[in-house]
Parts: structure tokens; C-alpha cells; sequence
């Protein structure tokens, strides 16, 4: 019997210098289907004189510069999850759902069957490079402890600066654990001083993002209203739930509808990933949670959003883990190989 499954596409920054070369390495592993989509996305960056995926990928030495170029890098995220997504074993897992954090919308989207191909190695490249023009910046801090639990401390600093910013500093993400603000450059410089430091790390400014999801993206957001028409989009073949926990099921969702959130609500307002992945589960109720690639750095936030929730008795890190421990764990990530031999079947026992 098939287990159902909600698949989730991380976000901006998860094609890092571990990564390199791991589309590639992924072809030869997942067959044809995947190659050929892969040579699509390839032909339309060349045709946009953009450097390809596979170039991207298969470069010897890892480069800031070059990779985490907005453009490049989204291009790399979007091309890693949706072949991801399509190297699943559908005779083992039913994908009921899907979601996504911030750019991860977008491989959603694709990946529902919303957009070709073409259409969405274009739009993904062209919001990269609209929402990179814009101003200020991004950075992330802990609302909880060191056991995944809330903490009211934390959680009160970061209202205290919201409100001592007001208008310039805005909640950009609720990601799990983690408050990811953004605003004008002047107001997170002068939060991210204020604020006290947590294991060493934290307030951590994300470098090369500017304010994602707030009023500072309305320019991107018109301009990207006007060149990408409703007519591109397509209702989903597979139940999405975006960045404020609403369901698009494909038989009443309206391509207008889509259309009107993803250029305009979700470019310039707060992205909740914590409601996304709770009304997910909550609404679907899956066997198995699977995280695509890049990278494996999704799993905290979604661990986090579960015990927020107490979903399936989840109240800490502790318990989340020793969950994960069992031979077949509820989350499985396809940025580790052992979790991705389990989704697509590839060099796994419990999977012949």
C-alpha cells in the first residue's frame, strides 16, 4: 500500500558549496526523464544568456560570486527540487500535497504542474533578478531554545524591535524556530545591533538578500504583474498550500486566483512557512513529509513548525529526533542520501 506523502521545496540559500555538483551527480541516478528536463531548463538559460544549470553544477570550484548570484541561484534550487520531486518512487508514496518556504513557491508551482517548463525557468530567473534590485535587507533570530521550545524571551525581543522600527522592519518569514526579518538597511543594521547575541550566531544578516516579502518588493511585484499574464498560469494538479496556510486544490482554483497571490501577496508580504507545513498536516495528514534539495537545512524549521503544534505527540527536539530514528522517519530529506535512497527507491532495501 502506498504512503501519502507532502512534499516540501526549501528557499533561497540552499544551494551552497556542499551542493556542487550534486544536480549532476543526481541525472545519472534518476534516468531520462530527469535529463531531459534538466536540457529544457539548460536551453532556456542559454536562450536568456544566462550560464546553464549544468554549467553552474558542473564547474570545478565553488564560487560565491557566481553561485549565489540571485539568478543563478534560484535557477540551481528550482532545477535541484522540481527533478527532485520527479525522481520520487510514485509506486511507494502518493504526494498529496505540496508547500514550499519563500522562493520554494515557485518550484511548488512547477512542480503542481502551475507553469511549463519554459515558463517557470523564466519566471524564476526574472523574479530572482526583480526581487534582487530591491532594497534593504534580511536577517534571522531564534524564537526558540536550545530543545526546539518556545521561548518568551526571544520572542519579545523581537517584538520590541519591530515596534521600535515600525514601518521599516517587518516579519519577511515565519520559518519554524526562526524569526527572519526585513526592512530598510538602516533599521537592520540598528535591530541587529540591539539585539543580543544567541549561540554565537545569531542575529545573523543574510548576505545578498534584500527585504523579501514586504512592502520594500511592491516595485518587483507590479512589474512582475505586468510581464507574467494570468493565461501562464495553470490551476494544480496536486493540492498546494501556500505562504499563509490557504489550500489551492486544483478543481476551484482559478489561474487568475494564483496568478494574483504569487506575483502580489507573496512577493511583498510576510511568508508563514510554520502555518504552511501545520495547515499541511493538519489538512492532509501525511505518512511521510518529504523535503526536496538542495540541501537538507529545511528539516529544523519543519521539526520545529510540527512541535509547535504538538503534531503527533512532538513536544521537543528530543522527541523529534528519537522519532527520526525509527527505520522508516516520518521527515525524509532528499538533500541526505540514506532519507533520498528511501523516497526514490534508488539502492534501497526497504524500497525493492
Amino acid at each position: 500500500m502506498k504512503k501519502t506523502a507532502l512534499v516540501v521545496c526549501p528557499g533561497r540559500g540552499t544551494y551552497n558549496k556542499p551542493e556542487l555538483g550534486s544536480i549532476s551527480s543526481k541525472i545519472a541516478e534518476d534516468g531520462a526523464k530527469v535529463r531531459d528536463i534538466i536540457h529544457q531548463i539548460d536551453a532556456v538559460r542559454a536562450e536568456l544568456d544566462c550560464p546553464t544549470v549544468t554549467e553552474l553544477d558542473q564547474m570545478d570550484l565553488y564560487k560565491s560570486r557566481v553561485h549565489q548570484s540571485p539568478d543563478n541561484a534560484a535557477a540551481l534550487i528550482y532545477a535541484a527540487g522540481y527533478t527532485d520531486f520527479l525522481a520520487i518512487n510514485r509506486d511507494e508514496y502518493d504526494v498529496v500535497a505540496i508547500t514550499g518556504n519563500s522562493m520554494g513557491w515557485y518550484t511548488a508551482m512547477a512542480c503542481a504542474g502551475c507553469w511549463s517548463v519554459d515558463t517557470s525557468t523564466r519566471l524564476v530567473t526574472n523574479m530572482a533578478q526583480l526581487t534582487a534590485g530591491g532594497a534593504g535587507a534580511q536577517f534571522i533570530y531564534p524564537l526558540v531554545d536550545g530543545n526546539w521550545q518556545p521561548s518568551a524571551e526571544y520572542r519579545a525581543r523581537v517584538a520590541e524591535q519591530l515596534a521600535a522600527h515600525q514601518g521599516d522592519l517587518m516579519m519577511s518569514i515565519n520559518y519554524g524556530g526562526y524569526a527572519v526579518l526585513a526592512g530598510t538597511t538602516a533599521a537592520c543594521e540598528a535591530a541587529i545591533a540591539a539585539l543580543p547575541m544567541v549561540d554565537e550566531r545569531f542575529p545573523l544578516l543574510l548576505p545578498g538578500h534584500a527585504a523579501f516579502h514586504t512592502s520594500l518588493m511592491s516595485e518587483a511585484s507590479e512589474a512582475a504583474l505586468e510581464r507574467w499574464p494570468p493565461v501562464l498560469f495553470k490551476a494544480p494538479h496536486t493540492p498546494l498550500v501556500d505562504g499563509r496556510g490557504h489550500c489551492w486544490s486544483g478543481h476551484i482554483a482559478s489561474a487568475e486566483a494564483l496568478h494574483g497571490y504569487t506575483l502580489g501577496h507573496q512577493v511583498t508580504q510576510t511568508y508563514d512557512f510554520t502555518r504552511a507545513i501545520q495547515v499541511a498536516v493538519k489538512e492532509y495528514a501525511p505518512d511521510h513529509i518529504i523535503l526536496l534539495g538542495p540541501g537538507s537545512g529545511l528539516g529544523g524549521a519543519v521539526a520545529q513548525a510540527l512541535i509547535q503544534c504538538n503534531w503527533q505527540g512532538l513536544d521537543s527536539k528530543e522527541s523529534f529526533s528519537a522519532r527520526q530514528q525509527r527505520p522508516h522517519p516520518y521527515v525524509l530529506s532528499m538533500g541526505l542520501p540514506e532519507q533520498r535512497a528511501l523516497v526514490t527507491g534508488h539502492g534501497s532495501e526497504n524500497n525493492k
